[in-house]
């Protein structure tokens, strides 16, 4: 798992199901949004798998296909892991 978190149905919980809007890279990381929140999420370049986390989303993204995704801390923006959904 490339891992991240937070947002969609699951208010509250690290971990979520959620289907990726859109990925835009910026200096210190990677902004993220989600079909199932209004938030801006991140996933930091300093993140170990940021690369393969990268692939997964924009792969997502492209497809429509829904992803795993775990935050650092629940409610938290910051994206810890990503992986398909299933």
């Amino acid at each position: 798992m490339v891992t991240v978190g937070d947002g969609g149905g699951n208010a509250g919980s690290r971990e979520q199901l959620m289907t990726v809007a859109g990925v835009h890279e910026e200096a210190a990381d990677a902004v993220v949004t989600f079909y199932e929140s209004a938030r801006f999420y991140r996933l930091p370049r300093t993140s170990l798998g940021y690369e393969a986390a990268l692939r997964t989303l924009r792969a997502a993204a492209a497809t429509g296909t829904p992803l795993h995704v775990r935050l650092r801390a629940p409610n938290s923006d910051i994206i810890e892991a990503v992986q398909a959904g299933d």
